[in-house]
């Protein structure tokens, strides 16, 4: 496995560097988010870590921008910022996780595994799945509802919605999905998924309608009749 990480902090750097060794990793490591965008062009790379703050282009910009070009690269975000905003943008532009400072390089490997594990899992033999209100492309990632395309989901938001769709009426904790959707058992953060389907609701059309909270258990995906 081959990843860059971005991160202006030499003593986080160094300390991933030792730890990617031990691991069989191979990491390469710029300070600068320039310097880390003409990395990733110049470079194949398995996974991407980005730290949020970074003199030239800060993280949040260079994720974007790399899924503005249309790369679903994998991306962990590194952050001091742990608030549901924050949580918010950084999967608005398009990260597939978020790791707040200070944190265990285990605890970060385990992310890695699951993110790539998740990213790398055989597609089902169709690519396609409709259900009464939705028709999915999951090689396109393209969305409809209702003959009306769904605009601007983020990988996650994509994700979450097409296990939403596999299993319709099933009632998920917080801890199941994070297992099933991300890949792991986030524990402490359960605000991961209740982001997501936040961001669901309110970027498609009804949405409140369809992702129901079940108090004290978690969410169910369930359509009707319009």
């Amino acid at each position: 496995m081959k990843i860059l990480v971005v991160e202006d902090n030499p003593s986080v750097s160094s300390m991933l560097e030792m730890f990617f060794s031990k691991e069989g990793i191979e990491g390469e490591f710029e300070a600068d988010g320039l310097d880390g965008y003409r990395s990733y062009k110049a470079n194949d790379y398995d996974l991407l870590i980005l730290d949020w703050m970074l003199p030239g282009l800060d993280g949040m910009a260079l994720c974007r921008k790399i899924r503005e070009e249309g790369d679903s690269i994998p991306i962990i975000m590194l952050t001091a910022k742990d608030s549901e905003s924050d949580q918010v943008i950084g999967f608005e532009m398009g990260a597939d996780d978020y790791v707040t400072k200070p944190f265990s390089p285990l605890a970060l490997m385990a992310r890695i595994k699951a993110v790539t594990r998740r990213t790398q899992k055989a597609e089902p033999a169709s690519d396609a799945i409709q259900t009464l209100h939705f028709q999915v492309n999951k090689e396109t990632r393209d969305v409809q509802k209702d003959g009306e395309k769904v605009q601007d989901l983020t990988p996650k938001e994509f994700d979450l919605l097409v296990f939403f769709l596999q299993h319709p009426k099933q009632v998920f904790t917080r801890d199941q999905l994070l297992e099933q959707v991300w890949g792991y058992q986030f524990y402490g953060d359960e605000r991961t998924v209740d982001v997501h389907i936040k961001r669901l609701r309110k970027k498609i059309t009804g949405g409140d309608k369809l992702f129901h909270t079940v108090w004290g258990v978690g969410y169910k995906f369930e359509e009707a009749e319009n």
